[in-house]
């Protein structure tokens, strides 16, 4: 289902995500009519339309908007099917000559049914990219995809960014975290703050850290697993040469401290 301002989305209104892509999102998963993280996520919409249209977003009203999407295609109802649903905020009159005008920010709600709860563990690859505006979740995913197609070609499920002196920042379309066998440990660097990691952070009973991580840190960690809304949690097999076990009981410890987050009603 798209919608945009809760009625069916047309063609001619959302053709300037076509032409300009120029715009800001969250996405999230919804199950028995909860998410999990329901407030950050509303924060992050709020947060990123002053920096990318200098303008108010009203919270509530995106809330509004998300229900009566749910409630028409029937994802909403306990019991119901877990879907993924992605809010995003752009302006239909703002085109390539004049971006730096006035803007008038519509909501565009899409939902589709939701991946797996438990993909299998990712192997991905580090490269040397940063993101635009690393601080914002916005619209311009090419280069993201472009890396994530290469690193497929190359052989891996994904790519790992990297920073000047190989540091590591995030994934292309998650976050990364690191376990030393003591702590939990955050890179230190310019990333999207993902909303599942700072559920994370919230609920782990256990010592937890930020600081650098350079790729020719990776030997000292015992696991690596990444994070978004969609999947939660997911393993991380691989990173260039040095290999993790999934099957780590750390892993599943943190996947059930994840998990006891208790989910938001829309």
């Amino acid at each position: 289902m798209i919608e945009l301002n809760g009625e069916p989305a047309r063609v001619p209104e959302i053709t300037a995500l076509a032409l300009t892509n120029y715009g800001h999102f969250t996405t999230l998963r919804v199950e028995d009519g909860r998410v999990r993280g329901l407030g950050l996520h509303l924060a992050r919409l709020v947060r990123d339309c002053r920096l990318v249209f200098g303008a108010e977003l009203d919270p509530e009203l995106v809330r509004a908007r998300l229900r009566e999407t749910l409630g028409r295609d029937g994802a909403g109802r306990p019991g119901a099917a877990p879907v993924t649903v992605r809010i995003t905020v752009f302006d239909p009159g703002l085109g390539l000559e004049r971006p730096g005008g006035p803007a008038d920010p519509q909501l565009l709600v899409t939902t589709r049914p939701a991946a797996g709860a438990a993909p299998p563990p990712l192997r991905v690859r580090t490269v040397e990219h940063r993101r635009d505006l690393p601080e914002v979740k916005h619209t311009g995913l090419f280069g993201l995809l472009h890396q994530r197609r290469l690193a497929q070609l190359a052989g891996f499920d994904d790519a790992l960014l990297t920073g000047p002196g190989a540091r590591i920042s995030e994934g292309t379309t998650w976050n990364v975290l690191f376990h030393d066998g003591h702590r939990l440990v955050t890179p230190d660097a310019e990333c999207l703050p993902g909303v599942t990691t700072a559920l994370l952070a919230r609920a782990h009973g256990g010592p937890r850290r930020t600081e650098p991580v350079t790729a020719g840190d990776l030997g000292r960690f015992e696991a690596a697993f990444a994070t978004n809304a969609g999947f939660g949690i997911r393993p991380i097999a691989q990173i260039d040469g040095v290999r993790f076990d999934p099957a780590r009981p750390l892993l599943a410890r943190l996947r059930e401290e994840y998990l006891a987050v208790p989910a938001e009603e829309v």
